[in-house]
């Protein structure tokens, strides 16, 4: 009887969170399903699934159910899709068409820099798969970056969705523009378009800051450079986090723009970069976290894009203490950018995929992103707090009273910082690599060769910040050719190995660092 009751409890233990749980429609319950991979949060998930089936019905008469699919964040999106991509073009090329399987063959057909003198297999691999319908079980690619989806665009993955074409209006320069600030806001070929408007900037704990003595809030990136947040800083993996890296990109592009100089302001990026690591109390591989943990007093500032700043804004202003938190995007320190939407090559619900990015585009859409909940035609909800794309949208004064941020219009500011592609966009993958072994790889003798050096006394100090600041290992001439070899060639053991050799080499100067500053 003993054991019976044992058994009894843990199954009850096991049954109960699945008894209480909140009932949900099945996706297959409604007349359509459109199947969406996304980064969002739940928030956006939940408020646009609602939306969109609001939205749907009357135009169609029919039902719809989102079927959202969260495999992690961008990065590993593009990763999974890639491995989807893979499984079914193999099913094609060996199942229906009798051919042979091969490294050449897997790697090539979804080149979009596949060069003329490649194998004809290669070639003909290249053109099955971007005349096939060839699918990932995904419909719709929802958020993310720019760069993660013309590489998806190049790869073939993604195809256009027709929007463009059913409403051109909306495509004019006053309403979805294509490009601002020097950043691009829809594919040319029509295959994404910028749904929602980013930027990045930084969190701050008042009452931490002041327990540190720190008594004027950051307003620059060299801010988080201050020796006295040793620890304090919350920052993420560039090279998971799609949006920090181009938040790293921004800070480079500043230091460029500063100095007149692309090589040297590299340089100068880096320097302050490794400063700021130096700082850091982790990188984490989710750019949620930072946001979360300063709002908790975890850490002083942190790095994060400007819509987890205001959502954790909003959360601690709802708690009674708004005077808390902060949050500054960096004036002339950071790009606004869009996250785009996408109809993916082999979408079974095709339709109601592109009915979908139609929805997220339209007025309507795009009221969700920052009116506030129960306003006319805002979100049921929660307040998603981000700047929607339409630049019409910021016109339209009878809409002022019914925003979360009825001050904020990144086409006002957007000549604050203008950004270079052809400075920064080809090493975006390379200065990720170059951060984490410069700054997360090595974070221990990093932040011990800083701590020796601003505590010594001069001229120990500026000799060992000399050593430590010695950033040759990965100047822009080097990136562009060693590193960019390596993380081309499609081999993850020469990633690695030059990851291990730029690792050593630097804990070494951090050690030669740390040595000098004890004369």
């Amino acid at each position: 009887m003993k054991r019976f009751l044992i058994i009894l409890c843990l199954a009850a233990t096991l049954a109960v969170p699945f008894l209480l749980r909140p009932r949900q429609q099945a996706p297959g319950g409604a007349d359509d399903t459109v199947v969406i991979v996304t980064p969002h949060n739940e928030e956006i998930r939940h408020e646009f699934g609602i939306g969109f089936a609001r939205w749907y019905r009357p135009r169609t008469g029919r039902t719809v159910a989102v079927d959202w699919r969260m495999p992690g964040g961008t990065s590993e999106i593009t990763r999974f899709l890639g491995g989807q991509y893979a499984a079914s073009f193999r099913n094609l090329w060996v199942g229906r068409l009798g051919r042979t399987w091969s490294a050449e063959v897997e790697s090539g057909f979804q080149d979009g820099d596949l060069q003329a003198g490649a194998p004809a297999t290669v070639r003909e691999a290249r053109a099955a798969f971007l005349g096939s319908d060839c699918g990932s079980g995904i419909d719709v690619f929802f958020g993310g970056d720019t760069y993660s989806f013309g590489r998806e665009a190049l790869a073939g993955r993604i195809v256009p969705s027709g929007v463009e074409g059913r409403h051109p209006d909306w495509f004019a320069p006053s309403a979805i523009p294509a490009a601002w600030g020097g950043e691009i806001f829809r594919d040319p070929a029509g295959r994404w378009q910028g749904s929602v408007v980013s930027a990045y900037g930084i969190i701050f704990n008042r009452d931490r800051l002041g327990g540190l003595g720190i008594t004027r809030p950051p307003a620059a990136w060299a801010d988080l450079a201050d020796p006295r947040l040793r620890g304090e800083v919350a920052l993420c993996d560039p090279t998971k986090s799609s949006s920090i890296a181009t938040a790293f990109e921004n800070v480079v592009q500043q230091r460029m723009a500063v100095d007149g100089s692309v090589r040297d302001g590299w340089l100068d990026g880096l320097r302050l970069i490794q400063r700021i690591g130096a700082n850091a109390r982790y990188f984490t591989d989710s750019s949620q976290k930072p946001p979360i943990d300063v709002a908790d007093g975890n850490c002083a500032a942190g790095m994060c894009i400007d819509f987890y700043g205001r959502e954790q804004l909003e959360a601690v202003a709802r708690r009674g203490n708004p005077e808390r938190l902060g949050f500054v995007s960096p004036p002339g320190g950071t790009a606004y950018s869009v996250d785009p939407i996408a109809l993916l090559r082999g979408a079974r619900n095709a339709a109601a995929g592109a009915a979908f990015i139609e929805y997220v585009l339209s007025p309507e859409g795009q009221k969700l992103w920052n009116f506030r909940p129960g306003t006319p035609g805002g979100p049921r909800d929660y307040a998603l707090r981000r700047l929607p794309v339409r630049r019409d949208f910021y016109s339209e004064a009878a809409w002022k009273p019914f925003r979360s941020d009825p001050e904020a219009d990144p086409y006002a500011a957007g000549g604050n910082f203008v950004y270079h592609p052809e400075w920064t966009a080809g090493l975006f993958r390379e200065l990720a690599f170059v951060i984490r072994v410069m700054c997360q790889d090595t974070h221990g003798e990093l932040a011990a060769a800083w701590r020796a050096a601003i505590a010594a006394p001069e001229p120990a100090r500026s000799r060992s910040l000399a050593v430590l600041q010695d950033l040759s290992l990965v100047d822009y001439d080097r990136c562009r050719t060693e590193i960019t070899a390596a993380l081309e060639s499609r081999d993850p053991v020469r990633e690695l190995a030059l990851a291990r050799e730029l690792g050593d080499r630097f804990r070494a100067q951090y050690g030669l660092a740390e040595r000098l500053a004890h004369p």
